[in-house]
């Protein structure tokens, strides 16, 4: 086992959890949050009679990471330990393996889950956790599911229901919560405090060998001038302006600029309310302006050729079944050759890209042994620079041997993939990542002596973790930007709140302890209330309508293809339809491939429309049990028309009609029960 060994700081910050108190243990990215996490975790099982310990993060890939690398590294040869994530055959007996381990690892879902499920071997109550830390805590607001487990144990504590495990939060920052002033932002680290029942800790004492160990990297803003001239972007904008006048849009409809975030959320709304109000023309319009926009906006951020590539592949799979996808597909296909040309012309480039070239031969110009990472918001921007980077001379020139760091899912990295990547990262044969968010939280990725963040607006928390990842001796944080954009204004706006956040986490430490207490008592009854009201209003709009009245319609064809009394919850998570009638409404496509294997089902092919050309996407076979072939299907490819009228949801649980649970032996009987009588 190895020996575990703590700075002076990180043994002040883990003091009073070791004194059997709950807290919140906050240093910045780098500062060895979870091996404090290790050693309170070692020192109870040392001393707690019948100690367990539970550890929650928020991302599968983090499980194996926490698991490998701190606690199994540090505990495992003395105490149980484990890991348990949704590939795991021990989730299916979660309470019955706690029972066995010391110590798991495991994402807050699979808890969760296992808090709700009556069965033996499943069920596992809050009573039967000594330790419960939780990993990136600042999480715990809202409906998230570390905010459902502890509301959980703060309702308990109300109601005096224990035994209780201690908690143990862990934080980069609290965040301010988007609060600009200092009473707001210590009312929302207060709240934190209140969700996680915890006091949060700092260190007083060893700042200066904090400040050593973590040292903060040199920022420099790569400010660009705006293009002159933009003749692909004032196109687009052309094209988009034919789409308005063909949808002839109500007056009582104002557009915000086009190439914006405001312009994308007018269209999802204008969608919503076409879709609501049965106007195809209104919904599809709006449809295709988002693909507008959202060209616009690579226009600004990429190449344009990445702009005219995104329009080009949406057009690429879109079929016309009416006057309105005519016009749209015409629109397009007449203006193809123009977008095109455009796109190509280096004279309008934008130069936001050449700044970031320049950036880049900068980093690996000076030092041979250069080593970074560059955010960028989204997954295509992402695969976008990559590609840029690949076939720029200059760049690879330079040595840069680039590789994509994104999410895992829904057809994206594979887990594998991405510990390959940080594998190679952290032996040099890779000296550049391409990430989103991915990498700015808990994945342990190797230090970096620089990080450019491009075309990003993110809140303090991600900025300030993103600047984290730049640990190597004078290193360096860049910001690459247009003069006056929106995300030279935000970086200013994070500062200030990066150190707001800072004087509110003082403030509250410096509450006197009974002050402290009442004030946290205060949040957690209003908590308790405003959650007892949020899960009846949900509840109350579950069963607003019977869901044999409620119908669900193609969102994109509009045809009406099954009713709500059809659908049923398969494992607490798959909706699927059970008539043997819905079959005649959709065709089949390619096989679905998903990362992880489950114990009953294994997916079969993508199910498709089959309304003339419509063919929207609406979900997957589901091969249940090797018998039961069941259409499962996303809420968000459908319009729901209640009693009430036409509506749209994006999830299930916001359905307005109760979805009663799959029963397996129930559908057998019905369905093959000639079968079951010969038997």
């Amino acid at each position: 086992m190895a020996e575990l060994n703590l700075h002076a700081y990180q043994e002040e910050v883990a003091q009073r959890a070791l004194q059997g108190e709950n807290i919140i243990i906050w240093l910045p990215t780098g500062g060895g949050k979870t091996r404090a996490a290790v050693y309170v975790a070692q020192r109870h099982l040392e001393t707690k009679p019948r100690a367990k310990v539970v550890v929650l993060v928020n991302m599968v890939h983090l499980v194996e990471q926490h698991c490998s690398k701190e606690f199994d590294l540090f505990l495992g040869k003395q105490y149980k330990v484990l890991p348990v994530t949704g590939d795991s055959d021990e989730k299916d007996f979660f309470g019955k393996v706690l029972r066995k381990t010391d110590l798991i690892v495991c994402t807050a879902q699979i808890l969760y889950n296992s808090m709700i499920n009556a069965e033996e071997d499943k069920h596992v109550e809050l009573s039967d956790i000594t330790l419960l830390i939780i990993d990136e805590c600042h999480h715990t607001h809202k409906d998230s599911v570390y905010s459902k487990i502890m509301s959980c144990y703060v309702e308990k504590k109300m109601k005096n229901q224990g035994p209780l495990p201690q908690i143990l939060g862990l934080t980069a920052s609290p965040g301010t919560g988007g609060k600009k002033t200092l009473e707001t932002a210590m009312e929302h680290v207060l709240t934190i405090c209140a969700n996680m029942d915890s006091a949060i800790v700092s260190t007083k004492n060893y700042l200066p060998e904090l400040k050593q160990k973590v040292p903060r990297p040199r920022k420099e803003f790569e400010i660009t001038e705006k293009r002159p001239v933009d003749p692909l972007g004032d196109h687009i904008k052309w094209m988009m302006l034919q789409i308005h006048e063909f949808m002839d849009l109500p007056r009582d409809v104002h557009l915000r600029e086009c190439g914006t975030q405001e312009y994308e959320q007018d269209v999802v709304e204008l969608e919503k309310r076409g879709v609501s109000e049965n106007n195809r023309v209104m919904a599809r319009c709006a449809l295709h302006l988002r693909q507008y926009n959202d060209a616009l906006l690579i226009n600004d951020t990429l190449r344009m050729i990445d702009a005219y590539n995104s329009l080009r592949d949406f057009y690429a799979n879109t079929t016309a079944m009416d006057g309105t996808d005519f016009f749209l597909v015409g629109l397009f296909e007449e203006n193809q050759v123009e977008l095109s040309r455009l796109a190509i012309d280096p004279s309008c480039e934008n130069p936001k890209m050449a700044k970031l070239e320049s950036t880049l031969l900068e980093q690996f110009g000076t030092k041979k042994d250069s080593k970074g990472i560059l955010f960028t918001k989204t997954r295509k921007s992402v695969h976008c620079l990559y590609e840029w980077i690949l076939g720029n001379a200059a760049l690879q020139g330079a040595g840069i041997n680039a590789a994509k760091l994104i999410g895992a899912g829904n057809g994206n990295m594979t887990q594998k993939e991405q510990r390959e990547t940080i594998r190679n990262f952290h032996s040099g044969s890779l000296n550049l990542l391409i990430a989103t968010s991915i990498a700015e939280e808990g994945l342990d990725i190797p230090e970096c002596n620089f990080v450019v963040r491009y075309g990003l607006l993110t809140n303090d928390i991600a900025q300030l973790q993103a600047s984290g990842r730049a640990r190597a001796p004078d290193s360096v944080y860049s910001v690459v930007a247009s003069r006056g954009g929106r995300e030279l204004v935000r970086e200013r706006i994070n500062e200030y709140l990066e150190e707001l956040v800072k004087k509110a986490v003082a403030k509250v430490q410096e509450m006197n302890n009974y002050d402290f207490r009442q004030k946290i008592s205060q949040v957690q009854r209003e908590g308790m209330n405003l959650h007892r009201l949020a899960v009846q209003k949900k509840d109350d709009k579950r069963h607003r309508f019977a869901a044999a009245n409620v119908q669900l319609k193609c969102r994109s064809c509009f045809k009406s293809v099954a009713s709500g009394s059809d659908i049923r919850l398969v494992e607490g998570m798959h909706y699927v339809n059970i008539n043997p009638e819905f079959r005649n409404e959709f065709k089949v496509g390619a096989d679905i491939v998903l990362q992880r294997q489950f114990k009953d089902w294994e997916p079969g092919r993508k199910i498709l429309c089959n309304n003339g050309n419509c063919n929207k996407d609406w979900g997957f076979e589901m091969n249940f049990k090797g018998v039961a072939l069941l259409a499962t299907i996303k809420i968000v490819s459908f319009a729901l028309l209640t009693p009430d009228g036409q509506t749209t949801v994006k999830k299930w649980k916001d359905a307005p009609f109760p979805v009663d649970d799959f029963d397996f032996l129930t559908y057998c009987e019905d369905h093959f029960s000639d079968i079951l009588d010969q038997d």
